[in-house]
């Protein structure tokens, strides 16, 4: 049977022949493994649609639970990306993140179109990448059904002095359960969590071209954010992880 599918690729690995295989993630079947004898090598259309931030049509081959890219062609190229090692680096961590949170086989055209726009915005902004960082993974916590609790206490319910955030509570804790709490995993921000989140969270991706938060904040959201998807997606350790390390 044959397939046509629009998808931006995640990785690949050289296989034995010369054959490609290679890991998509499509916009109408989800993430797939799928083989090809396509060259990346070259400037054909074809080949340029197999490199990393292209997003591309891809016609396949299924044979039961097989794959195979027959051919491959261009939709839109997000070349610059890949000009600016900061920017690459970055939106390396995202393409692993999304790969690492996604089940095979399984449709989801609300981050798949999150992706794209991501990469769309991520191409055009100058600099203080890190906030499209931020913004994709509150989101992507709120597609997956694991965005926090940020109205009231995650263990007592009280909606006044929210001053802690627990990964494991899932959300806000207020200020006498933070207290009486002994867990690593507790944060006190210095800044104003829960509107920032919230406002991540209504706010389109690509409004996010040209605001940055607070550099401080940025590292200290930053750290949260990365336990706590982590924890709750159960993701373990990404390797594009250590582009954070100093990096604010």
């Amino acid at each position: 049977m044959y397939i046509s599918a629009e998808g931006i690729i995640f990785r690949q690995v050289k296989a034995a022949g010369g054959r490609r295989m290679i890991l998509l993630f499509t916009k109408k079947y989800g993430k797939i493994s799928a083989g090809s004898s396509i060259s990346e090598k070259g400037k054909k259309r074809s080949a340029l649609a197999l490199r990393p931030f292209t997003y591309g049509v891809y016609e396949l081959y299924k044979n039961k639970e097989y794959y195979n890219i027959d051919s491959a062609d261009v939709k839109r190229s997000f070349f610059r990306i890949g000009e600016d090692v900061d920017k690459y680096m970055q939106a390396s961590y995202i393409l692993e993140l999304t790969e690492k949170t996604l089940p095979e086989d399984l449709p989801q055209p609300r981050l798949f179109n999150l992706l794209t726009e991501f990469l769309s915005a991520m191409e055009k902004r100058e600099k203080r990448h890190e906030t499209l960082v931020l913004a994709y993974e509150v989101k992507l916590l709120d597609i997956f059904g694991s965005f926090p609790s940020l109205d009231s206490c995650a263990r007592c319910g009280e909606t006044e002095n929210l001053e802690f955030f627990s990964v494991q509570d899932g959300g806000m804790l207020c200020r006498a359960c933070g207290n009486k709490a002994n867990d690593a995993l507790i944060y006190q921000p210095k800044f104003d969590i829960v509107n920032i989140l919230k406002f991540f969270l209504k706010t389109p991706m690509g409004a996010f071209e040209k605001i940055a938060l607070d550099e401080k904040a940025a590292e200290e959201l930053q750290q949260i954010l990365r336990k706590y998807i982590s924890y709750h997606l159960d993701i373990g350790t990404l390797k594009s992880e250590s582009i954070f390390e100093g990096e604010f």
